[in-house]
């Protein structure tokens, strides 16, 4: 076995930490947790590792026979987590049992799939030899969940990891620590074997103490590019390998020739829900000037169809952000642009729910807007659109690259050849023709540029969980 995480006398005996979870709803106490210690860590990965042993010798009909009972059980507490998410996150309460669907059809596709992705390569026959490669799971991985999609972004490593034979260790964010323990009490309800799936609740010292372990080999992070970087220098000189979903800024092109009310209404919701707090939401679009005041109409009159308020109430259509101090930092960047130059169109006295220094935030839409502000090249994370207008296709790819993200971009035209020309020019991880903001399990879920590296979903993604073992066997 490899080298363990070196535990001192301190470190056996760390004193009882409760994390509490407070919600943006009304600034309540959701759930008081509490966290594991370096020493359940250190146990954690030990009892995984001896798990994989007999986990990786399971046939893959029982795996995936586990897998999709897990997905059941979820489901059978839909209502549960969907009011739990609300209160969680702020999620709308007509919305939030909607991640679920988005789970079990990833998970259900990874599962349909894995027999092909996981099926030995064989080589060209050559006399006297036989060759093939297999796809042999990695160990351990250790997946580390985000609170603005807590169940879609674990589920994504999860699944696929036990598929080809991998215990998993996840660790939820302390926003959704629930998540964690859904899952984990999904597992044990659709019978898996014991410590193939773990969950631990721990701060940032711990968590990077496990990354830095020999007894991990790969770790499986959403986030952002700041905490990507602090997981990187955690498992530097471990070699094991790293999955990183970062930031995004992504934008949006309107076409002369899209179908106006199609584009609005796309672009609008793929800005405005969950708050804008998606790593792949519309954060800057750009509109071709023929369009461009005609586009801005209907998207203003949209956006002030909004319902602001507790995402309780079934009315409500946008919920708060997830803490104060992100309504407040949009809030910033807002400002900013404004005193730049850039033009706010919605008043936010229409949503009297927003107030400041509170997570309820007004959406906003705003024009005049160019890459000297803020708005259009930091990450949001907000209900806000800023729209700039264009002259031309060139101008348009050329600001949409202007990024030091590049996880997705959308092209709105009827011309689908014309719209996959300009996708070969845009940097982006995935490409979308009048659609955005939604991920397809078939294709590899990925970014560049500081938008991440390693890529998830689709037959690739099983690439990333699993290493090549090549067989050379000469015969007589």
């Amino acid at each position: 076995m490899s080298q363990p995480v070196h535990l001192t006398i301190s470190d056996m005996h760390e004193a009882e930490v409760i994390q509490n979870t407070v919600s943006p709803v009304d600034g309540s106490v959701v759930t008081s947790i509490s966290l594991n210690t370096l020493a359940d860590v250190d146990q954690a990965l030990d009892f995984a590792n001896l798990a994989q042993l007999a986990w990786r010798q399971t046939p893959l009909a029982q795996r995936q026979e586990y897998c999709l009972k897990a997905i059941d059980a979820l489901l059978s507490h839909q209502d549960m987590i969907a009011s739990e998410l609300s209160w969680m996150i702020g999620r709308p309460i007509k919305y939030a049992a909607k991640e679920l669907a988005g789970v079990a059809e990833r998970a259900r596709h990874m599962v349909k799939i894995s027999e092909k992705a996981l099926t030995p390569i064989s080589l060209p026959r050559k006399k006297g030899f036989t060759r093939y490669i297999t796809r042999e799971p990695l160990g351990t991985v250790f997946v580390v969940a985000p609170w603005n999609y807590p169940y879609l972004t674990a589920i994504n490593s999860i699944i696929p990891a036990l598929l080809a034979g991998n215990c998993v260790i996840l660790k939820h964010s302390s926003q959704t620590p629930l998540c964690a323990d859904r899952l984990h009490q999904a597992f044990i309800e659709a019978g898996l074997p014991k410590d193939v799936f773990q969950c631990l609740h721990l701060n940032h010292k711990n968590t990077e103490r496990l990354i830095a372990s020999e007894r991990i080999q790969h770790v499986v992070f959403t986030g952002s590019v700041k905490s990507g970087a602090c997981i990187e220098r955690a498992a530097a000189g471990h070699f094991h390998s790293i999955g990183l979903e970062l930031g995004g800024k992504d934008p949006a092109y309107v076409c002369a020739d899209a179908n106006l009310d199609e584009a609005v209404a796309n672009v609008v919701d793929g800005a405005m829900f969950n708050s804008g707090q998606s790593c792949c939401a519309i954060e800057r679009v750009y509109v071709d000037d023929e369009i461009h005041d005609a586009f801005v109409e209907k998207a203003i009159a949209l956006i002030n169809e909004y319902q602001l308020g507790s995402p309780l109430d079934p009315d409500t259509t946008l919920g708060p952000m997830v803490r104060a101090s992100a309504a407040d930092f949009v809030r910033q960047q807002i400002r900013e642009a404004t005193e730049q130059g850039a033009i706010a169109h919605v008043v936010e006295s229409n949503f009297p729910s927003s107030r400041e220094g509170t997570p309820y935030l007004a959406p906003q839409l705003l024009t005049n807007v160019n890459h000297q502000m803020r708005i259009m090249t930091e990450e949001t994370f907000g209900p806000v659109l800023p729209v700039q207008r264009v002259h031309s296709e060139d101008e348009a790819i050329t600001l949409m690259n202007d990024s030091e993200y590049g996880l997705t971009a959308s092209v709105f035209t009827t011309n689908p050849k014309q719209a996959i020309k300009l996708g070969e020019q845009i940097e982006a991880g995935t490409f979308f023709v009048n659609r955005c903001d939604y991920l397809d399990p078939a294709l590899a879920w990925t970014g560049i540029k500081h938008s991440g590296k390693g890529y998830s979903l689709s037959q690739l993604g099983f690439e990333t969980l699993t290493r090549p073992k090549s067989f050379h066997i000469k015969h007589g």
